[in-house]
């Protein structure tokens, strides 16, 4: 072992808590990394493994009712590989035990039984049903599980008013359901929305449509055009009420999935800067104060020969270590948390198996980034000290200049304690190391409030969704276009306060070459159970023939208030209107467009009907109300707005509570790790002069004021940074998070600030209180004696 190796690991010692402060701030960097980037592989594995071992569609196209004899048709269409004709059907399920609706969505099996040609059915448990036996289902995995249903149990369903008792034999998942949300919400909802799988020849007889398909599944052939394929599957099927093929693209399940990977590269990208650039400072600030008080030493081996370069190396080694130890305690990390992470995600979406794997590329990465990042902040320091002719490096440095302080200028030092006024004379002496300490210790703060920040995101957009804009307690859809005096029936049923008729109309809104698929509802005029909302969360009312449309869409179609769009009815009439945009209202959940119920029944000429109805009920009549509800043979299904919050805050608290732990740790560290280098740099620097205030009379709790005093008030200053930067990182994860399925606003709350504060200063304090230690056992003697 050379003379320069065994200095390094000497060094290393003597530096080790300021060390270890840093191999812990870049393990926290790695470990997000490692964690985002290795979920994000594992997901996108498992996500390609699943959809090609379930055969998933390439194309959807839901229709009214089209016969058997046209799938030839279909599969002679250029670009089209295989088509799977099908039944698809609302119903609704009653369990023994559970008093709210359970929505739930019925889909058919091959005529002949076994496994479909595409979106095939995964067992999990049982067996597909007999194509001989009308009552066999097969139920999805997630419905299974929340509600504990086993093969053999039985369900009460209603399909299309019909009820009927039918068997569980099998449970299951498919790749079009990796994400269960029920039609129109956001959030899965597992104990109150089913998928399930039925023999064919009983579904036809339930719907009445024998020999006949209401949705067709295809696989495009390798190289075919989805766009035109669409353009001519719609036109073929558009006789038989097709409402528009569309792809994986606009698919839910595949969209929530591709959203999230999206969020989880967003995620990977962010947090390990933050962490590494603090790291990086850190690294710099320590190296910069060791070579400063090695000035003598690095004087002695440029004396005996050593060059430039290879001192160079030798410090940068050192940097190198700590990145090292940093990176490896943060793959582990990392390792444990992304598997942490992956089981969170295979119960939000239902895969079957998810193979997580330690990603080779991030640890590569992780290596990587944090070496490049010590170096850099090494690279720094040593800029100067490597420039010095020996000579002038084996001199001590010429002191600093002193002058009165701003302070003292002012007159205000005889309000201030001597150690108080040598603690600020110290910080504006040495303005950028201040200001660099205050800027980390901020993103520390900063840090902890973004883990509290998707808590108060959407706390905010389930208030501001679910209960300024929608106050209605149940949704009622019908299985067909209905006459609105139907609504008057609703609101006779006893425990039905109020009843509104609402319209929900698939449609394709083109402005110039832009084009997007939606819904626009039609509400009535005074609408009191759905509000739509301007940007000040105060209701506006879509009046005359005019359309409200969702402020995302402004962006999207490139609108303003006043302009013509097409408005492209996908079903009915399927007729082509340009319709006036009066103005956008502002949601955080979809995009879609709302016009007076009147004008849209008008636009579409189908006369005064409606597609669903909102219901207002009495407290403690949700029970009966449901009961008389699902008697009712229109009734396709039933939904709970309150019911759905409280399955969402259910499936959610696990993951956003670990979420904000993790952060709030993550951010601790940052904190500590600069409050603790800080403070240890300077006990080093001057430990002279707090020792001779020790020998002319000043008590320890004096002298630590000194040192432990300027950095409590460098952490004071941080504390409003921190919050500012908090905000604006906030802002640039919601901004990298915004997508046409959501949007995250940036509201926190008063809490949040609070947190970060507190954890900042309750960090700061337990490293004040290891330095306050370091202060107490100083060696008199030693610390003051003349150095050679």
């Amino acid at each position: 072992m050379s003379a320069l190796t065994r200095k390094g690991w000497r060094d290393l010692w003597y530096l080790r808590g300021q060390a270890l402060a840093i191999a812990l701030v870049i393990a926290g960097g790695v470990a997000t990394l490692v964690m985002s980037q290795s979920t994000y592989e594992s997901l996108t594995a498992t996500r390609a493994q699943f959809y090609r071992e379930g055969a998933l569609a390439d194309l959807w196209a839901p229709l009214k009712r089209a016969p058997d004899t046209l799938l030839p048709r279909i599969r002679a269409v250029p670009g089209v590989q295989a088509a799977q004709p099908r039944l698809q059907a609302a119903a609704t399920l009653s369990l023994k035990g559970f008093g709210e609706p359970v929505r739930a969505e019925v889909v058919s099996l091959p005529l002949h039984g076994g496994q479909p040609l595409l979106n095939r059915v995964q067992l999990r448990s049982g067996r597909l049903p007999d194509p001989g036996v009308d009552d066999e289902v097969v139920v999805g995995e997630a419905f299974a599980s929340a509600h504990e249903l086993h093969t053999g149990d039985r369900l009460d369903m209603i399909l299309r008013g019909r009820e009927r008792r039918v068997r569980v034999v099998g449970i299951g998942t498919s790749p079009e359901y990796v994400y269960q949300s029920p039609p129109g919400a956001v959030f899965p909802d597992f104990e109150r929305y089913a998928v399930l799988w039925m023999n064919r020849h009983a579904m036809e007889r339930a719907l009445n449509m024998d020999g006949a398909f209401n949705n067709v599944v295809l696989r495009l052939e390798p190289g075919a055009r989805p766009a035109a394929v669409i353009a001519a599957l719609d036109a073929l099927l558009a006789r038989y009420g097709g409402i528009g093929a569309y792809g994986r693209h606009e698919q839910v399940s595949a969209r929530y999935l591709e959203e999230e990977l999206r969020q989880l590269q967003t995620m990977a990208r962010l947090f390990p800067a933050i962490f590494l650039g603090v790291a990086a400072f850190l690294l710099h600030v320590v190296l910069m104060r060791l070579l400063g008080t090695q000035r003598e030493q690095i004087g002695v081996l440029k004396a005996f020969g050593y060059r430039n370069r290879t001192l160079a190396a030798h410090y940068l080694g050192m940097a190198g270590g700590i990145a090292c130890g940093g990176t490896l305690i943060g793959i582990a990390l990392g390792a444990l948390q992304g598997h942490w992470l992956a089981g969170v995600y295979q119960d939000i979406y239902r895969f079957p198996f998810l193979a997580y794997h330690l990603s080779l590329r991030a640890v590569v990465m992780g290596f990587a980034v944090s070496l490049a990042a010590a170096w850099a902040g090494a690279a720094m320091a040593l800029r100067a000290a490597v420039r010095l002719p020996p000579a002038e490096a084996m001199r001590p440095p010429a002191p600093p200049r002193f002058r009165p302080t701003l302070i003292e200028r002012l007159g205000l030092q005889r309000w201030l304690s001597q150690p108080a006024r040598m603690a600020l004379r110290d910080l504006e002496r040495r303005p950028g190391r201040a200001v660099l300490t205050v800027f980390g210790l901020a993103m520390a703060c900063a840090v902890m409030m973004v883990g509290r920040f998707q808590d108060d995101a959407i706390e905010w957009m389930v208030d501001t969704q679910l209960g300024v804009a929608q106050r209605h307690d149940l949704s009622v859809t019908f299985i067909e276009l209905t006459p609105r005096r139907a609504i008057f029936e609703l609101a006779a049923l006893p425990g039905v306060r109020e009843a509104e008729p609402v319209r929900s109309v698939p449609v394709r809104l083109v402005h110039g070459h832009r084009s997007y698929r939606t819904v626009i509802e039609g509400l009535p005029d005074p609408a009191r159970l759905k509000r739509t909302l301007d940007t000040r969360l105060q209701p506006v009312q879509p009046a005359g023939g005019g359309l409200l449309l969702t402020d995302y869409l402004r962006g999207m179609l490139q609108l303003a208030p006043g302009d013509e769009v097409e408005v492209q009815a996908l079903d009915g009439h399927r007729r082509r209107r340009s319709v006036r945009v009066e103005g956008f209202v502002h949601e955080y959940i979809g995009a879609q467009g709302y016009m007076n119920l009147d004008a849209l029944n008008r636009l579409l000429g189908d006369g005064d009907v409606v597609s669903g109805a909102l219901l207002g009920v009495e407290s403690g009549a949700e029970s009966e109300v449901y009961r008389r509800l699902n008697r009712r043979s229109r009734v396709a299904g039933i939904g709970s707005r309150l019911a759905s919050v409280h399955s969402f805050y259910t499936t959610m608290a696990e993951s956003l509570l670990v979420f904000t732990l993790v952060a709030a740790l993550l951010g601790a560290v940052i904190n500590f790790g600069l409050v603790y280098n800080a403070a240890r740099i300077s006990l080093s620097e001057r430990g002279r002069e707090l020792a001779s205030l020790r020998v002319l009379g000043m008590t320890g709790g004096e002298v630590g004021m000194v040192l432990l005093g300027q950095l409590g008030l460098l952490v004071l200053l941080s504390l409003p940074f921190g919050f500012a930067a908090g905000v604006g990182l906030c802002w640039l994860m919601a901004t990298g998070f915004q997508s046409e399925l959501f949007r995250v606003p940036v509201e926190l709350s008063t809490s949040t600030f609070a947190f970060a504060g507190l954890v900042v200063l309750g960090a700061s304090v337990v490293s004040a209180w290891l330095i306050r230690r370091r202060i107490a056992r100083l060696d008199l003697i030693a610390v003051l004696k003349t150095r050679e």
